[in-house]
């Protein structure tokens, strides 16, 4: 395992986090504490240090269960876990990104990791109510307080993350370091907005569902297995003509270098993306967290990847279309566009140089 350095910090991360969503049983698919326990061992083992969960994973059990794993080695691992989920329905106030379910929040993290602090704090999901300078100052105090040393958000749009971050750096308080985000093959339209604007700030995106919450394995494509139940947003309906065309072409990439589905997926996100990527893998058994750690070993060459973008690829829609087009670029530019060299990456004049979507490498 090799590391990189979480956004714009100097703390230093694995190049894969482990997702431990599945420590603990009480959701009704996940891994008992010696089944975790296992997991957990072949994580770090393989030179992990970047653990992810959350308060309301198997309703508190991830979190006990990885304060227990990490106790004998606590400074040795980046601790990140999240609030703003509910845990109490019917209280309104047991859920969102407000100062008050913030607070209660940590604490009752802290006492269930038995931890004095956590490494990483991720804002959940965004709320769309609570004020952008009530959430980041009250951020900033957790981070002065001691109780947390870095601050993240997931599943939120572009322009909050952004207008959060310019707030605290014009505030002096703590600012966004990571971004948690839903991207794969299956699920790229994060390139339209998230992926520049996190490259643009020096945020670490971290996606989750990688694998498509299992299309992208193969054990759909390769056979006639269907989804038994479905988390969040995930079941039948995935099964797209679209999608199952992408995971056809990444079972032959497969079939290719001899590897199984999964790692070409998870090498695809390691290598495509143009920001920094750490994807958080999760596994209900060791021998599946083997088989993505195995993933680090693929390297996967510019006509594979091309493949894959060409079958997975999406419309960036307006403005990025509208501004890439050759008479748009002649008038922005007047006419001098191909004679300008630029460093910066995300650009409607870099998007005009090459396909709409193809991220470069």
């Amino acid at each position: 395992m090799r590391y990189k350095l979480l956004g714009n910090s100097g703390l230093r991360v694995s190049e894969l986090s482990l997702g431990t969503m599945t420590f603990g049983e009480e959701w009704g698919w996940g891994s008992g504490r010696d089944q975790a326990r296992e997991v957990f061992d072949t994580y770090v083992d393989a030179g992990g240090n970047f653990i992810d969960t959350a308060n309301l994973y198997t309703n508190g059990t991830s979190e006990k269960l990885v304060g227990e794993f990490i106790a004998a080695e606590r400074e040795r691992f980046v601790l990140a876990t999240k609030f703003t989920l509910s845990g109490s329905p019917g209280d309104p106030n047991s859920g969102g990104n407000h100062r008050k379910n913030m607070m209660q929040s940590v604490e009752a993290s802290l006492r269930r990791l038995d931890s004095d602090y956590i490494d990483l704090y991720w804002v959940h999901a965004w709320d769309s109510i609570t004020p952008v300078d009530e959430i980041m100052r009250g951020l900033d105090d957790l981070v002065s307080s001691g109780k947390v040393l870095y601050v993240g958000v997931s599943d939120a749009p572009a322009w909050a993350v952004a207008r959060a971050n310019t707030l605290a750096e014009l505030r002096g308080w703590s600012r966004f370091v990571g971004l948690q985000i839903q991207y794969s093959l299956v699920e790229r339209t994060p390139e339209r907005e998230l992926l520049p604007m996190a490259e643009a700030l020096d945020i670490t995106v971290t996606p989750w569902a990688v694998l498509g919450a299992g299309l992208l394995t193969g054990k759909y494509t390769r056979g006639d297995q269907r989804p038994k139940h479905s988390r969040g947003d995930w079941g039948e309906e995935s099964f797209t003509e679209r999608n199952l065309a992408i995971a056809r072409t990444v079972d032959a990439v497969a079939d290719e270098i001899d590897r199984p589905s999964s790692q070409v997926a998870l090498a695809w996100s390691r290598q495509a993306p143009s920001a920094q990527m750490i994807p958080i893998v999760g596994a209900r058994t060791a021998a599946q967290l083997r088989e993505s750690l195995a993933s680090l070993e693929v390297e996967l060459s510019d006509d594979q990847l091309d493949r894959l973008d060409h079958v997975s690829r999406i419309d960036l829609g307006f403005p990025h279309e509208f501004l890439s087009r050759p008479a748009i670029q002649h008038i922005v530019y007047g006419g001098s566009a191909q004679l300008l060299d630029l460093h910066r990456r995300h650009s409607s004049l870099n998007s005009a140089r090459q396909p709409a979507t193809k991220l470069p490498r």
